[in-house]
């Protein structure tokens, strides 16, 4: 499926040498862009909230997170009316946020008192994105469980506990809000929450090997708890929801695409499939498949690994039909290598590393200002390509965008191109992807709406299309914002030229 000719070019993606082509898209192809409720809400003990993993993680001392909160942030809560009047002048059809849950449950539990002032909020931002002709795309959870939850045993290293919990969250929203939302998601990026917040510790809730948590175990424990989480929710939405609501859902999975460090070498042209199959294929599978853990991570990682029960693996099968989509994170592509020494006894890659040098010395693209991000759009269509074979299902690009180098300077921060560049290319791989691979790619939302907070970097990285002054929260449109807005309308009329926005 993938041209023999096109696999090779890994750097110089930049500039004219490799030009954005300004190829078409389907008329029905949705134009969207996303955000995290943590990130940009702020109003973070207003009207009843409880606070969250991430209240208390980004009030650590010292500081996790650059000695920076969300406690303010963009202030979406208070400017939410503003906010979706922009989205509606940048032409902007899908808003894919996510529910706060300690906003609407404040300690989080089954148990625990409703905040009807929390479900008002999302009443009121549902409301204006449809009188605004927006649709909604609701998750529910993107990182941020209730601290109430954290405090009473631990969320996701308790499944049955917090089984329940989630399954009543999910029902309060789907009765609340599922009249008019038709588009969920139960979890984002289940790996970065496994990986990242019980292993090397960089998000909440933190756990590391210097915490004295046990990251051997962990993060396998928390995606165990987190896909039979999604299949029960899932399933209870089937049942009692969805035929009267007719709505869809799924989970968003992450995942780079990645290439042989060493292309002579076997073991580094294997690693490719097996990191793949770690990082994307540990959810993909039981979720998508209705099948058990890919066998290289069972024998690799043995009692480390939970295992299914037989009813476990009952609701897999009867739920992964129901999922109507795949929502792909996906933002770039690093070099892999099988590495040869004795591993760590936490090691959650089965020992291969990830780098964007080869062994040639070569890059796999130009930076943006996060050096793991590179400007790599043939691993984005590779990706996209594995995905489909290995899953067939239609895919939404729930997450896709990058932050531009030097974009503290305002007026690099609002003439973007390097991140035009990247978002011209990136959507020239969808476009390849559905007319010459016959991949079925429904959608793509770009990451993100504005700049915000971004985790435990703080306010440095910028992301978003529309610039926000963290001190008086004025929004200002980037090049980037108006350039997807023109170039949406061109490519879904199959024109040809779009130029790069000052």
């Amino acid at each position: 499926m993938w041209a023999a000719a096109e696999q090779t070019p890994f750097s110089h993606l930049a500039g004219s040498e490799f030009p954005i082509k300004n190829l078409k898209l389907p008329k029905s192809f949705g134009y969207g862009a996303a955000t995290a409720a943590y990130q940009i809400e702020g109003a973070s003990t207003q009207d009843g909230k409880g606070k969250s993993i991430w209240d208390t993680f980004s009030h650590l001392e010292p500081s996790r997170t650059n000695g920076e909160n969300a406690d303010i942030t963009c202030d979406h809560y208070n400017h939410m009316e503003e906010d979706v009047q922009l989205m509606k002048s940048l032409g902007i059809e899908t808003y894919r946020l996510s529910i706060s849950w300690s906003r609407i449950i404040p300690l989080g539990g089954r148990d625990d008192p409703v905040n009807e002032a929390g479900i008002a909020f999302y009443n009121r931002l549902i409301d204006t994105l449809l009188e605004h002709s927006i649709t909604p795309s609701v998750t529910l959870y993107h990182w941020d469980v209730p601290e109430g939850l954290y405090s009473k045993y631990k969320a996701f290293l308790n499944t049955k506990e917090f089984r329940a919990d989630f399954e009543r969250y999910a029902r309060l929203c789907f009765t609340r809000f599922g009249d008019r939302v038709k588009s969920w998601v139960t979890f984002n990026e289940p790996y970065i929450i496994s990986i990242f917040g019980h292993l090397n510790g960089s998000l909440a809730p933190g756990h590391c090997a210097e915490v004295g948590t046990e990251t051997a175990t962990e993060p396998w424990l928390v995606g165990h708890t987190l896909i039979l989480s999604h299949a029960s929710v899932v399933q209870m939405y089937a049942r009692e929801f969805q035929p009267s609501q007719n709505g869809k859902i799924s989970i968003v999975l992450n995942g780079h695409f990645y290439e042989p460090y060493d292309e002579t070498k076997q073991t580094d042209i294997d690693a490719v499939q097996v990191r793949l199959e770690f990082y994307v294929g540990w959810f993909g599978d039981p979720i998508y498949l209705g099948k058990d853990y890919p066998a290289v991570m069972k024998e690799y990682l043995g009692a480390r690994l939970p295992s299914f029960t037989p009813d476990d693996l009952d609701l897999l099968k009867v739920t992964c039909p129901i999922n109507g989509f795949y929502g792909m994170n996906h933002y770039s592509t690093k070099f892999v290598r099988q590495l040869m020494d004795l591993p760590a006894k936490d090691d959650w890659t089965r020992n291969i590393e990830e780098s964007s040098t080869n062994s040639k010395g070569e890059e796999i693209g130009p930076a943006s200002s996060m050096p793991w991000l590179r400007l790599a759009p043939s691993g984005f269509r590779k990706m996209m390509n594995w995905i489909w074979d290995r899953y067939h299902l239609p895919i939404i690009i729930t997450e896709n965008g990058c932050p531009c180098p030097g974009e503290a300077d305002i007026k690099i921060a609002t003439d973007d191109h390097f991140r035009q560049r990247y978002l011209g290319l990136y959507l020239d791989a969808i476009s390849q992807a559905i007319y010459e691979d016959g991949i079925e790619v429904q959608g793509y939302y770009v990451w993100s709406l504005m700049d915000n907070f971004e985790w435990s970097s703080g306010f440095g990285p910028r992301y978003g299309i529309v610039h926000v002054d963290f001190q008086t929260l004025k929004r200002t449109p980037k090049g980037s914002a108006y350039y997807l807005q023109e170039t949406f309308q061109a490519r879904r009329n199959d024109q040809t030229r779009v130029e790069e926005r000052p």
